[in-house]
């Protein structure tokens, strides 16, 4: 007998994806927005379900709360591959999602492993084989359920989603070094610290290092790497239905660069790309014209 959804993150699966992922202002929006209707709705329902998970872990609560919910939702996801009736907007794409398109559950819950680390203290100077575990479960996981909406699901393309999944996260760690500070995250690696001569790992007093620039810089090239990796994993395929992923590469990369541009000194000067300009490279990508990061 199928059996409902549990309901702990009820609350937070109130809207619809698409109203999630609109009111989010991602730079993935628009490339989202394009793809035609099923690849749209699975993508949005992926989009929510991140951005659920993200909350838990990002808002206030006790430990245990924030726990007890991202259990309760590998509950639900195992109930979506085990005959469970999906009862909230999200829990239901993701369950036309799933059946739609063949997503690996192990990616799913690669997505709740990664938001768990987050949970507690959190990441702070992390090495860098736990930094890119980190940016495996949080951005490399949501690669490979996006390409299979995308139906290119092969050893190429799950490079490139692997290897773009790193570089999108590792450009978020540079843009948002404030806000995480604030929530008492420092995703910059030991590695690169300990190259810039910074011997801390606390989020107040990196920022204000003298050798931040050193570190944020180190972590900028391994982002270009990222990059350079998930290009040439598609050399020559970079059109079709891969287009949304070429639009959120060109989008990042630019974000990367416009970071570089700025420096390291002001960290807290926000970088982004607005909604015109996501559109118009949507757009561009889309009609087989990815243009200049």
């Amino acid at each position: 007998m199928s059996l409902p959804l549990s309901h702990a993150t009820e609350a937070s699966t109130a809207d619809s994806p698409s109203a999630v992922a609109k009111r989010s202002g991602s730079s993935f929006y628009w490339p989202m927005r394009l793809l035609p209707k099923p690849r749209r709705n699975a993508m949005f329902a992926i989009y929510a379900f991140c951005r659920c998970i993200d909350d838990i872990a990002d808002e206030p609560g006790a430990v245990a709360d924030k726990r007890a919910a991202l259990a309760a939702w590998r509950r639900d996801i195992k109930d979506l591959y085990s005959g469970g009736i999906a009862t909230s907007p999200i829990t239901r794409a993701l369950q036309e999602a799933i059946e739609r398109y063949g997503l690996p559950r192990a990616e799913l819950d690669a997505l709740i492993d990664g938001m768990a680390m987050d949970v507690g203290t959190g990441l702070r100077g992390p090495d860098l084989d736990t930094l890119r575990r980190y940016c495996r479960r949080v951005a490399g996981a949501v690669g490979l359920l996006a390409i299979r909406v995308f139906d290119r699901a092969d050893p190429d393309t799950e490079a490139f989603a692997v290897a773009l999944g790193e570089a999108l996260q590792l450009t978020n760690i540079l843009r948002d070094l404030t806000e995480d500070a604030a929530l008492g995250r420092l995703y910059l690696p030991r590695e690169a610290l300990e190259l810039a001569g910074i011997d801390s790992q606390d989020p107040d007093t990196v920022l204000a290092h003298p050798n931040l620039a050193r570190a944020c810089e180190a972590v900028a090239d391994l982002a270009e790497a990222d990059f350079a990796d998930a290009r040439d994993a598609i050399a020559g395929k970079m059109g079709g239905s891969l287009w949304a992923a070429v639009a959120m590469m060109v989008l990042y990369h630019r974000v990367l660069r416009r970071l570089r541009a700025r420096g390291w000194r002001d960290v807290a000067q926000r970088v982004r790309v607005g909604r015109r300009e996501s559109a118009w490279v949507a757009l561009r990508c889309l009609l087989g014209a990815p243009p200049a990061t």
